[in-house]
């Protein structure tokens, strides 16, 4: 029961986890040095996976009472959480001495990657029967 009722959330961090993998072997492969990140990758990860996890909690909360709304709540958290990671993002944006250039791609690939890890649960969730 307790499994089934979480198995968004576990499936998010199997995904989480499986990219941060991947991700980590990129920055090896192409010897990328992520020392003068403002964030590392592990931070990073860890506040969307955060952030993610909030919302699908929310979700999950209101699947039995208020199923027809979810896509608002989708749609309402997804809108808080653009200005949380937009947060985030200021001090990259504000750096003028080094060259951010990868630090702004790494930080938006994982942003969107969360982003469709969320969108591909939340459906999965809509899509099954009552």
């Amino acid at each position: 029961m307790f499994l089934k009722k979480f198995k968004l959330i576990f499936h998010l961090y199997i995904l989480a986890f499986s990219t941060y993998i991947i991700h980590k072997a990129a920055f090896f492969i192409f010897k990328l040095n992520d020392l003068n990140f403002h964030y590392s990758l592990e931070v990073l990860y860890l506040i969307f996976l955060l952030l993610a996890t909030i919302l699908l909690a929310i979700i999950l909360r209101f699947k039995k009472d208020k199923f027809d709304s979810i896509g608002m709540f989708f749609m309402l958290v997804t809108f808080i959480q653009m200005f949380v990671a937009y947060i985030v993002l200021q001090p990259i944006l504000s750096d003028k001495f080094h060259n951010i250039r990868f630090e702004k791609i790494n930080f938006f690939i994982t942003f969107i990657l969360f982003l469709l890890f969320e969108t591909l649960l939340t459906v999965r969730l809509l899509n099954e029967k009552r």
